[in-house]
C-alpha cells in the first residue's frame, strides 16, 4: 500500500465493485462490503428474500442495506481531488487554462479569473473587480438574505402562535358556551319536570 499512488488508491476505495464507478447512494452490507443502492439491487433482482454479497459470497438478508454516510463523502472529496488533478495542478485558487492565481472576479459571469484572463477577449469588456472585494459583497448579500429569512420566519413563528393562541380561546368560548346549554338544558328539564307534578290530577 506505501508504494502505490495515495490518489489511486483513493480512487479504488470510491469505486464500486460492481459498475467500476464511483459509488452512487453507497449501502454497506452485513458482511462489510460496500456498493451502489442502486447496483446491489439490481445483482439481486429476481432472488427472493436471501441473497449473496457479490464480493464474498456470504449469505444474508435483502432488507439489510444501510447507507454508509461516510463512504458517501469520501467520495464526494475523492470526485473534487480528481477534478482538480485532470484541470493540471494547482488545485483551489489557481486557474486551470493559465496555471495563475485566481486574484479577480468577472461580475458579468460570476467567476473567479487570473490576470491573463483578465485581458483576454472573453473578459475584456466585462466588470471585474478584486476577489476579496466580491467576496465581501456576496457575503453582504447573503447576510441580507438571511436575515430577510429570519425576520419571514420570526413572522411565521408569531402568526403561528397568535393561531394557537386564538384557538385556544375559541376553545374555551366553546366549551363555556356549551356548559352554559347543558346548564340552561337541565333547568328548563326541571321546570318542565316541576309543571308534570304540578299539574298532575
Amino acid at each position: 500500500m506505501a508504494a502505490e499512488n495515495p490518489m489511486e488508491s483513493l480512487q479504488d476505495e470510491a469505486t464500486c465493485p460492481v459498475c467500476l464507478e464511483h459509488f452512487t447512494e453507497p449501502v454497506i452490507l452485513e458482511c462489510g462490503h460496500n456498493f451502489c443502492r442502486a447496483c446491489i439491487s439490481q445483482y439481486w433482482e429476481g432472488s427472493d428474500t436471501a441473497a449473496s454479497c457479490p464480493q464474498c459470497r456470504e449469505t444474508m438478508q435483502q432488507g439489510n442495506l444501510r447507507p454508509n454516510v461516510q463512504l458517501g463523502n469520501m467520495v464526494e472529496i475523492a470526485k473534487w481531488l480528481s477534478l482538480q488533478a485532470a484541470k493540471g495542478a494547482g488545485g483551489d485558487g489557481v486557474c486551470g487554462e493559465h496555471l495563475e492565481a485566481l486574484k479577480l472576479f468577472c461580475e458579468e459571469d460570476e467567476t473567479p479569473i487570473c490576470v491573463v484572463c483578465d485581458r483576454s477577449r472573453a473578459h475584456r469588456a466585462h466588470t471585474v473587480v478584486p476577489i476579496q472585494e466580491a467576496a465581501q459583497e456576496y457575503k453582504e448579500r447573503i447576510q441580507a438574505h438571511l436575515k430577510t429569512l429570519r425576520e419571514e420566519r420570526e413572522k411565521l413563528l408569531g402568526l403561528k402562535a397568535t393561531g394557537e393562541g386564538n384557538s385556544r380561546e375559541y376553545l374555551k368560548q366553546t366549551q363555556t358556551e356549551r356548559q352554559k346549554i347543558v346548564s340552561e338544558f337541565h333547568q328548563l328539564r326541571q321546570f318542565l319536570e316541576e309543571q308534570e307534578i304540578l299539574e298532575a290530577p
